[in-house]
């Protein structure tokens, strides 16, 4: 039985800096056939992004899917918010504007 471990640097995925376009290992590439599961890595010398046509130069490395967002530099700073992933940053956001308007709606309540 063979034991194999996924390289966790395979599962991250790239941005490209012209368009935004974000390459996922785990979708892969259906416009270029580029099967799921190839990391960035592994592309072939000629691919391209697949909206703008940028070299593979223009990606940076964004990390794995639920990592955190935004720039690794500015995580020491805020409320600690800036560590939170997407997920958690929406449920935050969302959760305080429900919150508020309960509030807002329990005023009537004191009439």
């Amino acid at each position: 039985m063979s034991n194999q471990t996924v390289d966790a640097k395979a599962l991250d995925r790239y941005e490209c800096g012209a368009c935004g376009y974000v390459y996922e290992p785990a979708k892969g590439d259906s416009k270029h056939d580029i099967a799921a599961g190839t990391p960035f890595e592994e592309l072939p010398p000629n691919w391209r992004c697949p909206v703008c046509g940028a070299r593979d130069k223009v990606f940076q490395n964004i990390g794995p899917v639920g990592s955190a967002s935004g720039f690794k530099a500015n995580f020491g700073y805020g409320l600690g918010v800036n560590t939170l992933t997407p997920t958690q940053k929406n449920l935050l956001i969302f959760g305080g504007l429900g919150l508020g308007f309960l509030f807002f709606i329990s005023l009537y309540g004191l009439q």
